[in-house]
């Protein structure tokens, strides 16, 4: 009974591990969308600045 224990906890563990590794790639994978978001924004406001300036 305790190696039946033992690969359901062990199972358990690598299925836990694996759906928090999903959960921070999908975190980081948003963090760059935003973060690109903000650099196209602001190069966008740049551009408009110069223009203006000219």
């Amino acid at each position: 009974m305790t190696t039946y224990e033992y690969d359901l906890a062990t199972a358990r563990l690598s299925e836990l591990r694996a759906e928090a590794d999903a959960a921070g790639r999908a975190r980081r994978l948003l963090a760059a969308r935003r973060w690109a978001r903000r650099a196209e924004y602001a190069t966008r406001r740049a551009a408009r600045a110069s223009a203006a300036v000219r």
